[in-house]
């Protein structure tokens, strides 16, 4: 359904902190359309693995840009897959190894520029709840609503490492916890678009809130602002 003069929310937060669960609750809620942005990069990530280039060189990367085709199309509940070339990489795109490389990638202004427009055209024509790392700062600056998310590390790695053990990945939580601390390094230091709130972003901390507790946080500010 296309909207005039569309409104966006906007959900920014480092990795783990249940940006793409909650989003796609709150979607779901006020009937607007979920984008999952860490998907885009995670897409083009898995593209240059799978093409044996490092996901640090920006050269090689930027090279390969022209030949990804990355689409998004919704299943029936309203879940968004990603398609990589025609071929559904939804699930292929959350392993470990997947996520650092979206970490790389992100860090590349080419690929930034690659997927801003597509970010930004979703936006115009839809109402939408669109989560990730920059979407208040840079993506999406005038979204009605902006949400900036966050919880301890510790309890960050322990939502994500349990995540992966109900996907079947073998691993442990002092690893998932080193890659997450990693990350955050990663995408606060970056020079373009550094992971931080917008000034005019709402904080939630949910390091002490289960996901009803967090939902229904972000729940009230989305109510009280539209």
């Amino acid at each position: 359904m296309r909207h005039m003069g569309s409104v966006a929310i906007a959900i920014d937060g480092p990795s783990g902190a249940g940006k793409s669960t909650l989003a796609r609750m709150t979607a779901r809620e006020f009937g607007f359309i979920y984008v999952d942005t860490g998907a885009l990069y995670r897409t083009v990530g898995l593209f240059a693995l799978r093409r044996g280039v490092d996901t640090k060189d920006r050269e090689g990367v930027a090279a390969l840009l022209p030949e990804i085709h990355i689409s998004m199309r919704y299943d029936e509940s309203g879940v968004q897959r990603m398609l990589l070339g025609g071929e559904d990489v939804s699930d292929l795109i959350r392993t470990p190894e997947v996520s650092m490389a979206a970490s790389d990638v992100s860090a590349l202004p080419e690929v930034r520029a690659f997927l801003l427009d597509t970010q930004r055209d979703l936006a115009k024509q839809y109402n939408v709840v669109m989560d990730g790392r920059d979407i208040g700062t840079v993506v999406l600056p005038e979204a009605k609503i902006k949400i900036f998310l966050t919880a301890s590390p510790r309890e960050r790695a322990m939502r994500r490492w349990r995540e992966l053990r109900e996907e079947g990945v073998d691993t442990d939580l002092e690893t998932v916890l080193r890659d997450m601390e990693r990350r955050d390094r990663n995408d606060s230091s970056r020079d373009i678009a550094p992971l931080r709130p917008a000034p005019d972003a709402v904080m939630c901390d949910t390091t002490d809130l289960d996901l009803q507790g967090s939902f229904g946080l972000i729940r009230d500010i989305v109510r009280g602002r539209l």
